[in-house]
């Protein structure tokens, strides 16, 4: 969401799917003597034993080093690895580019979010997300954007909460990001989304629709985390719209109601 903006800019495979391997029938054909048996069966268990032998030597996988030097304390320890094979976050963001793309997202997901809409979250949001230097200017800049009249006009309350029973949701969602500066103090991240926004309801004049736009979000490493200095937005880049047939107004509230958001996860 643009700063000034008065918008967001923005079957059953049972059958055919399972094959039977048929072994080829013995009745009628020529029968394997007991001598035949019996070779074939000391082939089949030295064949296993062999196997046997060869996982648990591949299991061991460096337990002689560690008993020589008297215990496994040097053991690597085990652990998920984010897709990019490095170790995932566990707090904070990782003082690196691939920590300061995952900041960038996360933000992304949370500042163009119906929280920001909400005064009472708005103010814990600036906190928490910009730089501290900032966060005088851009709090008092986020109030007059989301005026109450602003919030009036897509059917919300000096609260920012829908009204009329209806539901309002601002969803985002990134596909992908990339760096486009990056040093041990600052970096800037491209991040492309996609969500959805709008006021599910009967009446609305504002329906839940889908949109696409590229954030450009400038950051500075802080107090041990990534934090954003500014941030900038443009539309697409959008695919072609699909085929898909829309949802009436109670079958999205209810997906609002009943699907909570996700935060980015890298």
């Amino acid at each position: 969401m643009s700063l000034g903006d008065d918008h967001h800019s923005s079957g059953d495979y049972g059958g055919a799917g399972h094959t039977r391997l048929r072994l080829p029938e013995e009745d009628g054909g020529p029968r394997r003597g007991g001598r035949s048996s019996s070779r074939s069966l000391v082939t089949v268990v030295g064949v296993v034993v062999l196997l046997i032998a060869a996982i648990a030597f591949a299991n061991r996988g460096g337990d002689d080093s560690a008993s020589a030097e008297g215990g496994d304390g040097d053991k690597p320890k085990t652990s998920a690895t984010a897709p990019s094979g490095t170790r995932p976050v566990q707090s904070g963001f990782a003082h690196d580019e691939q920590g300061a793309q995952s900041a960038a997202a996360n933000y992304a997901v949370t500042l163009v979010s119906a929280d920001i809409l909400k005064p009472a979250r708005r103010d814990e949001i600036v906190r928490q997300v910009f730089v501290a230097d900032k966060q005088a200017a851009l709090a008092d800049k986020f109030d007059k954007v989301y005026s109450q009249e602003f919030l009036g006009t897509i059917g919300l309350d000096k609260n920012g909460n829908a009204t009329g029973g209806n539901t309002y949701v601002s969803r985002t969602m990134p596909i992908g990001s990339k760096t486009t500066q990056y040093s041990d103090t600052n970096a800037t991240v491209e991040v492309w989304c996609t969500g959805v926004f709008g006021t599910a309801g009967e009446k609305t004049t504002t329906p839940v629709s889908s949109d696409w736009f590229t954030m450009t979000l400038q950051l500075r490493w802080v107090d041990n985390d990534w934090k954003v200095e500014s941030f900038s937005q443009k539309d697409g880049p959008a695919p072609v719209p699909g085929d898909n047939k829309a949802s009436s107004a109670d079958e999205m509230s209810k997906a609002v109601q009943e699907y909570g958001g996700f935060t980015y996860a890298r």
